[in-house]
């Protein structure tokens, strides 16, 4: 199985592509699609979704986990993360890459075991999980490789719970 994370960001979006095989998980890429050299916002979604659109063609992955949005102070920010939300969702839409959605809380519980992790911990437990100790990976990447993983996490509790084995029947 293979899975995008993605850790949506007006000016910085983290991604992070991971496959299974067995039991055994690795990391295929990660980095960030920057927008800093946009001159509009619509300009940046179209960078977010031109550089999605060149990662999902290059390591084609089954399946997108997406960070979902969280709610900040600013109620200006939430709005620009929503839609930088769409234009990813449109990207994945479009390159036929079913999304799942994940809560900070919920990928930090999965990972780390406390939804209240902060971001360093939580690097340092996708490095642990993926062997890339010694690796520099910015946050915004961690963040997304944290998506795939928990994806991959909890898919393959879904699949063993709607297909019991012999013993569960």
């Amino acid at each position: 199985m293979r899975v995008i994370g993605i850790d949506p960001g007006s000016g910085t979006t983290g991604y992070g592509v991971v496959e299974r095989v067995n039991n055994r998980c690795r990391a295929l890429a990660w980095g960030t699609v920057e927008t800093a050299g946009a001159a509009t916002y619509p300009a940046a979604l179209r960078m977010i979704h031109d550089g999605l659109q060149t990662i999902i063609q290059t390591h084609q992955p089954a399946f997108a986990a997406v960070e979902d949005i969280f709610y900040a102070v600013n109620p200006r920010t939430s709005f620009k993360l929503a839609q930088s939300r769409g234009a990813i969702l449109l990207s994945l839409e479009l390159a036929g890459v079913p999304a799942f959605a994940y809560t900070p809380l919920s990928i930090k519980k999965s990972l780390v075991g406390y939804g209240r992790a902060s971001k360093e911990q939580v690097r340092e437990m996708v490095r642990l999980l993926l062997g890339l100790r010694g690796q520099e990976i910015p946050i915004d990447a961690s963040d997304a490789l944290a998506a795939a993983l928990c994806h991959i996490q909890s898919y393959s509790a879904r699949l063993r719970i709607e297909r019991p084995g012999p013993s569960q029947a």
